[in-house]
Parts: C-alpha cells; sequence; structure tokens
C-alpha cells in the first residue's frame, strides 16, 4: 500500500488523506482496494519513515497535504525495479504497471515489465508441474468428480498465467514502439 500512495504522491504531487483515498477510488481501485483508515495508516507510517512529509498548512477541508521525499521516491523506484515478490502477484503486477510510465528511461520501463513476466514465467512453470504431477496420479473412483473441479482450478490458473506472459509480452512489445 505504501508503494502504491508513494506513487500518487509523485504522479499527482502534494495529497490530503481525502485526495489520496479519492484518487483510489477513481483508478486505483481497479486492481488495489483500501479503505480510509488502511490510507490514513500507511500516510502516517510514511511520514515517520521520512517517505514523505506533512505540511502544518491545512487545505479548505482543513485537511493537511502529503508531499513525497527524495527518500520516498528512491524508495518507490527501488520498488518498482526490484524482483516481483510475495503472494499477490496480479495486484502488484498491475500497480507497478499503473505506474510504469513514471519512470523517466525506457530500460527501466523495460526492467519492470521484466520483473513482472519473471514472477508469472516461474509461477506458470510451477502450476504446470504440478498439473503434470495431479495428471499422473491415480484418483480414486469415489474422488473423481472432486478432483474434476480441482483440475479445473488448476487449470484456470494456467491459463490466466498463459494470458499474463501475453499480455506483458504485448506490454514489452509497445515500449519498442
Amino acid at each position: 500500500m505504501q508503494q502504491v500512495i508513494l506513487g500518487l504522491l509523485i504522479l499527482h504531487g502534494p495529497l490530503s488523506l481525502y485526495a489520496v483515498q479519492r484518487q483510489f477510488q477513481q483508478g486505483v481501485s481497479l486492481f488495489y482496494s483500501a479503505s480510509f483508515g488502511s490510507i490514513q495508516r500507511a500516510l502516517k507510517q510514511l511520514a515517520e519513515q521520512g517517505l514523505a512529509t506533512v505540511s502544518d498548512a491545512a487545505d479548505a477541508r482543513g485537511s493537511k497535504p502529503y508531499t513525497v521525499t527524495d527518500a520516498g521516491r528512491r524508495a518507490w523506484r527501488e520498488w518498482m525495479l526490484s524482483p516481483v515478490t510475495g503472494g499477490d502477484v496480479e495486484t502488484t503486477a498491475l500497480a507497478r504497471t499503473f505506474f510504469v510510465g513514471l519512470l523517466d528511461e525506457r530500460s527501466e520501463r523495460r526492467q519492470v515489465v521484466g520483473a513482472i513476466r519473471a514472477r508469472v514465467e516461474s509461477d506458470l512453470a510451477e502450476l504446470e508441474a504440478v498439473a503434470r504431477g495431479v495428471d499422473a496420479a491415480e484418483i480414486p473412483a469415489e474422488f473423481a468428480d472432486v478432483f474434476a473441479f480441482q483440475r479445473a482450478t488448476l487449470d484456470y490458473g494456467i491459463r490466466s498465467n498463459l494470458l499474463a506472459l501475453t499480455w506483458c509480452d504485448e506490454l514489452a512489445a509497445s515500449l519498442d514502439a
């Protein structure tokens, strides 16, 4: 969440808590949902970590704008260029893609897309290995119906990752256009 908020502060300049929430509602919520309280906590943590500052001057609504610091810009850039880790690959991939245009260097944009692609490729290989093992196993007749739907779930994961690879390749090609 902090990295998404840093991206919003870089993209839109100083933002109050309410303006950050509005930015989530107007676009970020397509791939990342956050409650008002979680946004508030994240902004407070960013300020405590020196990644953002909060102004003493309140806006018309009485809320104080947050501004990303140089340290915040560096932390956000490091996150953008780092390998994709964690469990929610799709959310991370979409968050990085949403902000990739903020990176000035085309090579850095390619690095972000490459990191996303590498993670998707790795996840796909794991799912395909599981599928090979499952398909080679003998399934007792009493579990055949259950297995069919479990295998369909695995197939969904494989197909989702295949689609994500195609999407990554198209995104990478657009960087060369």
